[in-house]
């Protein structure tokens, strides 16, 4: 047995002692316990207990809701319909490589359809539409291709195929064209997708960024746990990484496989990666061209009716290596595609006996207040018309090139002016016609002549390297400064081949008069002449190294009299810039306007 401690005893002993107690009187009889007084409650409070409670719990709750809606991941879906801005079921959106286009197309007959223009626009610039007689065309290197609208049928050099589809159809006044039709002649692949409609093209190959999805992840339509819902991309699933200016913490801005562009929380997400984008099977179409084995040396020969072409004796005669001679032959003369023409088989005949080239110039100058370019150029009959004018002439008379002088092509007409270049490559490749076209040194203000796309088609393009200071200018100044010169060179070997460059230089310089008043006139003078105003007003030439050209400047009863030269310094410094470009050659306006020494001069630098 365990001992109870004493003092444990005792005090079980008392505390029993105490027990009875309080149950029994004296006498030994069990007492009443008294009765305990029962509180009263008060039953107004009850009400008010059981609002505090309500109270409690839905504040509570209200509370939690607040905490869970702004911490928990939206679950909303977007309007897909309206993120595509899609205003009914035939349109489907567009999607350019990682870029959403704001042009719509449409999903008909489950085939995708561009506009002509979107076409024109995003994929292929080659592809030219001719609403006037709503024809489609585009330029192979020996090939015309043409379709129609509301037809699966189209041309290839006016051989009759067929697609087994609608290759153009009208919505309005918009024109669309079948994607599978434009893949033939153009480099891309794509997938679309139906409700909602969208198409996923892409031009653009190699290696891309991309992330995957290491859960199912949410793509939304902006940055946020609360933006709406676009897509979702399943565990593994894989997007591509979109570049931001500036970029969003926590978020990466995507682009899904199947042609969603949202953000995606980096929690969801793998390090970034890299895919390659496989480039199809293409075989390019190859514009070949014609390339001489020497330099060029080409001088225009200003031809103003028949007889003038009997110059060609004497204008030939103070000539010294000269390659090529280009005589102002061809006029467009009306809108429909007609010209005038000064060629002369004796001319042709006596510069090839020569060993000289002859390429034919045609020019829009002429008759420039009563031709409209634009009717021209934009229309495919008249273009077409002109075409085979042209190579007619060139035939007949046994023309080595053609040489485009079109000075007043605007930006409305510089679409159907390129198509015209094209078209008439075709038939110069097909007759080995030398193909070239003059340009002016590239501004902002001509920028649609598209020299990139010439260069394409013709076989030289012609810096027209002068009248820095045209005639009509309110200020004197230089006909072809050395930095004006440089500069359109430099310009042009931005778009253009060095090999298929031709720098033209002036043989004439403008004599300015500035009169009190202000009024600036000019006349054009041959180097000769220029000479000779010098010495006949005993006046020193002076050499100024920033324009590269000798200077001088006299007061005549009040009016100011300036001249910056050209002669053989001066031409020296540009060919000096030819070659040092290492460009195809040298051309001059005009045969006349020279001095013979110049000749010489040339011969250093280009033959």
């Amino acid at each position: 047995m365990i001992r109870e401690d004493k003092e444990e005893i005792e005090e079980r002993q008392e505390r029993e002692s105490r027990r009875k107690g309080r149950t029994q009187g004296a006498g030994g009889k069990r007492r009443r316990r008294p009765k305990r007084r029962q509180r009263r409650r008060n039953p107004q409070m009850i009400p008010v207990l059981v609002a505090v409670v309500l109270i409690l719990v839905t504040g509570g709750g209200i509370i939690g809701k607040m905490l869970y809606d702004k911490y928990s991941p939206s679950r909303e879906q977007a309007d897909l319909n309206e993120y595509f801005h899609l205003e009914n079921e035939q349109e489907i959106a567009v999607i350019l490589n990682d870029t959403m286009l704001e042009d719509k197309g449409r999903l008909l007959d489950g085939r995708v359809y561009l506009n002509v223009e979107t076409v024109y626009q995003y994929l292929n610039s080659r592809f030219y539409w001719d609403a006037s007689e709503n024809t489609y065309l585009y330029a192979l290197p020996t090939e015309l291709v043409s379709a129609a609208v509301g037809s699966s049928d189209y041309t290839v050099a006016k051989a009759k195929q067929n697609e087994g589809y609608v290759i153009l159809r009208a919505d309005g006044n918009d024109i669309f064209v079948a994607l599978d039709f434009v893949n033939k002649y153009t480099n891309f692949i794509y997938e679309y997708w139906e409700t909602p409609n969208h198409v996923h093209i892409i031009d653009e190959y190699g290696s891309r960024d991309v992330v995957t999805a290491q859960k199912r992840a949410q793509v939304r339509y902006q940055a946020g746990i609360k933006s709406p819902v676009l897509t979702s991309v399943e565990k593994g699933g894989l997007m591509y990484v979109l570049e931001e200016e500036e970029e969003i913490e926590g978020w990466m801005k995507v682009l899904t496989k199947d042609g969603y562009i949202g953000y995606v929380s980096k929690k969801q997400i793998s390090s970034v990666s890299q895919e390659a984008i496989q480039e199809p099977e293409y075989t390019a179409p190859v514009y070949s061209n014609i390339s001489k084995d020497y330099k060029i040396n080409l001088s225009w020969h200003q031809v103003t009716n028949m007889d003038a072409n009997e110059n060609i004796y004497k204008v030939l005669a103070n000539t010294k290596g000269l390659t090529t001679v280009s005589p102002t032959w061809f006029r467009l003369k009306d809108n429909d595609g007609g010209i005038e023409s000064l060629a002369s088989q004796e001319y042709v005949n006596y510069c090839h006996q020569n060993g000289v080239e002859v390429w034919g110039l045609v020019e829009d100058i002429t008759y420039k207040d009563t031709i409209l370019d634009y009717e021209i150029f934009s229309r495919t009959a008249s273009r077409q018309k002109l075409v085979n004018n042209l190579i007619a002439q060139a035939i007949q008379y046994g023309l080595d090139g053609l040489n485009l002088d079109m000075e007043y092509i605007n930006s409305d007409s510089a679409r159907g002016y390129l198509q015209f270049i094209r078209e008439l490559s075709i038939m110069c490749r097909l007759n080995g016609i030398v193909l070239s076209v003059d340009n002016y040194v590239p501004a902002e203000y001509n920028r649609f002549y598209n020299r990139a796309e010439q260069s394409v088609f013709a076989d030289y393009l012609i810096i027209m390297g002068y009248d820095e200071t045209p005639a009509n200018s309110e200020t004197a100044g230089s006909v072809a400064s050395i930095g004006f010169v440089d500069n359109g060179i430099q310009k042009t070997l931005e778009e253009v081949p060095k090999e298929k460059i031709i720098n033209a230089v002036p043989f004439y310089t403008r004599f300015w008069r500035t009169d009190e008043n202000g009024t600036v006139t000019s006349e054009a003078l041959g180097m000769d002449s220029a000479a000779k105003k010098a010495v006949n007003n005993s006046i020193e030439p002076v050499w100024d190294e920033t324009s590269g050209q000798y200077y001088i400047e006299l007061e005549y009863e009040g009016s100011i009299y300036q001249m910056w030269m050209e002669e053989e310094r001066s031409i020296e410094e540009k060919l000096k810039l030819i070659k040092q470009y290492d460009l195809a050659g040298v051309a001059s306006w005009r045969l006349g306007y020279e001095r013979t020494a110049v000749w010489d001069v040339i011969l250093r630098y280009v033959n």
